[in-house]
Formats: C-alpha cells, sequence, structure tokens
C-alpha cells in the first residue's frame, strides 16, 4: 500500500546533474511535462516509466497543431497516442492534462479563438474523456481528480489558461513581447473558473492541492506569456490560497522550453508556494543565456526534460526532480514538513 506525504514546511535544495537512481519507489509519483512535438523523436518516455508513476500530467503544448483545421487536429493527437512509449506509459499509467496554446490551436491564443468548442472536444478525445462526461459540456477544459492513498489525500486542480483569456498588451516599448496589462484589467479564467477554484480550495480535506497552469504563475519578468501579463490575477490567486488555507499547494507549470523551481512566502501559510516549471518534452530553449526571476531557487535547465514529484510520508518530504535523457537528474528540490 501506498502512501503520500505531508506538506508543510522547510525547504532544502540540490542542484545537481548526475545519473542517480530513479528506481527506488516512493508513496506517491507524480510525472509532468509540457510543449512535445510529434515531429521531433519523443526521446523521454523510456525515463519517465523508469520513474514509475502514479499520474502522468500533460502541462500543455502537448502538441503543436496551430490550427483550427479538426482533421489536422485529431490525426497529430492520433500520432501522439500512437507514439509507442507514450502507448506504454498510458496503458500502465493515469493520465491527466490541460492545454496550452499551440494544442488550443493559436499561439498565444484565448478567448477569440473561434475553434476552441470544437478544439476541446478533440482534447477531450485525446484524454479518453467519456462521450457521457459532464467534462463534454462544460465550457473549458479545467477539472479536478483526488488520489486517496493510505488515508492520505492529493488533489490536482487542472485549470484552462486559454478559453477565457482575454487579451494580451503587446510591448512596443522594449524587445519583449509582451507587457502587464493596466491593473485590473482582462482575465485568464473568468469568473465561472475562479469561482470553480474557490470552491476546489474552500472544500478540499486533501494533504496536497496541485494546481496545474498551462503557464508560468511566479516567474514574471521575461515578456513572455505568463500570470505576470495580469497582475491583478496573480494577486487574487495568492488571497485565493491566503483566504482557504488550503495544505500543500503546489503550482505545475510550462510553456517557457526551461525548466526551473520559483518560490514565494504567502501571508499566514506556513508553507513555501513552489512554481515547478517543466519544459519541454522534445525541445528545449538551447540559447537560454540567463532572464531575471526574482522568486527562482537554483539554476535554469535548458536541455529537454520532465519533472516528477515524490511523496515520501514517512520521511516528510516530497522531491521535486528535473530529468532529462538517461535518467540525468538536472535539478533538485528538497522540500520538508515537520
Amino acid at each position: 500500500m501506498k502512501k503520500i506525504a505531508f506538506l508543510i514546511w522547510g525547504i532544502l535544495l540540490v542542484s545537481c546533474s548526475s545519473k542517480k537512481s530513479l528506481t527506488e519507489k516512493k508513496d506517491f509519483v507524480i510525472a509532468f511535462g509540457s510543449c512535445n512535438r510529434v515531429d521531433l523523436p519523443n526521446l523521454l518516455w523510456d525515463d519517465i516509466l523508469n520513474t514509475d508513476p502514479d499520474v502522468w500530467i500533460w502541462g500543455g503544448d502537448n502538441i503543436y497543431a496551430d490550427t483550427d483545421d479538426m482533421k489536422a487536429l485529431r490525426a497529430m493527437y492520433d500520432q501522439q497516442k500512437n507514439e509507442p512509449g507514450y502507448r506504454k506509459l498510458a496503458q500502465t499509467t493515469d493520465v491527466l492534462g490541460t492545454w496550452d496554446d499551440h494544442d488550443y490551436g493559436l499561439n498565444d491564443g484565448g478567448v477569440e479563438f473561434k475553434a476552441k468548442a470544437a478544439s476541446q472536444q478533440e482534447f477531450l478525445n485525446f484524454m479518453n474523456v467519456p462521450e457521457s462526461s459532464e467534462l463534454r459540456k462544460r465550457k473549458g477544459v479545467y477539472n479536478s481528480k483526488n488520489y486517496v492513498i493510505d488515508g492520505h489525500e492529493i488533489r490536482v486542480i487542472l485549470l484552462d489558461t486559454r478559453y477565457f483569456r482575454t487579451p494580451l498588451t503587446p510591448d512596443t516599448e522594449t524587445d519583449k513581447r509582451i507587457k502587464p496589462n493596466e491593473y485590473g484589467v482582462g482575465t485568464i479564467l473568468s469568473d465561472t473558473q475562479w469561482n470553480w477554484l474557490e470552491k476546489e480550495l474552500q472544500n478540499s480535506t486533501a494533504d496536497f492541492n496541485i494546481i496545474v497552469s498551462s503557464i508560468q504563475y511566479l516567474s514574471q519578468e521575461h515578456g513572455f506569456e505568463a500570470w505576470g501579463n495580469f497582475p491583478h490575477e496573480v494577486d487574487r490567486l495568492a488571497k485565493l490560497i491566503e483566504d482557504t488555507k488550503p495544505k500543500g499547494v503546489v503550482v505545475l507549470s510550462g510553456d517557457r522550453h526551461i525548466s526551473e523551481f520559483s518560490k514565494i512566502n504567502l501571508e499566514g501559510i506556513d508553507y513555501p508556494l513552489i512554481d515547478f516549471t517543466s519544459s519541454g518534452l522534445t525541445h528545449a530553449y538551447r540559447e537560454f543565456s540567463g532572464e531575471p526571476n526574482k522568486y527562482r531557487v537554483g539554476e535554469v535547465v535548458y536541455t529537454e526534460s520532465f519533472g516528477i514529484l515524490e511523496f515520501d510520508f514517512k520521511a516528510k518530504t516530497v522531491d521535486f526532480k528535473i530529468v532529462g535523457d538517461n535518467g540525468n537528474v538536472l535539478g533538485q528540490l528538497e522540500q520538508v514538513y515537520e
């Protein structure tokens, strides 16, 4: 029987590049990743399988379609489903996920994408959601699922940062692509999704609440897509966590073709909020030369990688790892809980 680690407080960082074995099974293992092309070698699925995850989470840009042609979108999803390594993972592991712009269908796209309702159905097909599911009737792909292990509980909360997201503000004054909207202008989630998220956190009895956001929550100075382009939405999520006080909130994000850990302390919350970015699975920002992120802990990884969270109840730890090809551990953050 498995157990789930209990997230409270304390932190230890280990930055490394090693061939440390990933075969020692923890009480519960979440693996996740983003930015995956079907026209490039899918080299990491064997490494992901070697971590023996209980759950695989797609973090967005699960394919690169950028199309409103549903036949083309479906063909690309089918190609990914039939990729041998991924097919083996999907046969042995529970699969959850959200989308980002390239699988949504429009680069940097949001509420304006006219094919979003049809695209949602193709995404749900890819995720093997039954035709009778209520998710087929909901606008947007946000969802949640609970895992109970030996009396301990993990809630995975999947956000949709595309379907309702209002326009971005192009940056015409610097070399950055996007600048933050005027405070209070626009939304990432919409009031409907915000109300749903509030209930998810308010009613949660879970030891951990894992929030999956396709775009980064904490890193916001780079000028690409991020929660920081809607600063009032950043504040709203922080306040929601502070007000509802759920246990063990962690944000998982992708999109950026780099992997990194970010961390912040929230008022009245006795553990740090970690934003674990993992990207990309098949292609990475190998020309990365640095960018500011005042919340970063450790170093940026800019080679292909995926993320894992290992929960150990007895040791009262969660081990966050950035893992590359051949199982190389490229970055590690251990959170200790008392």
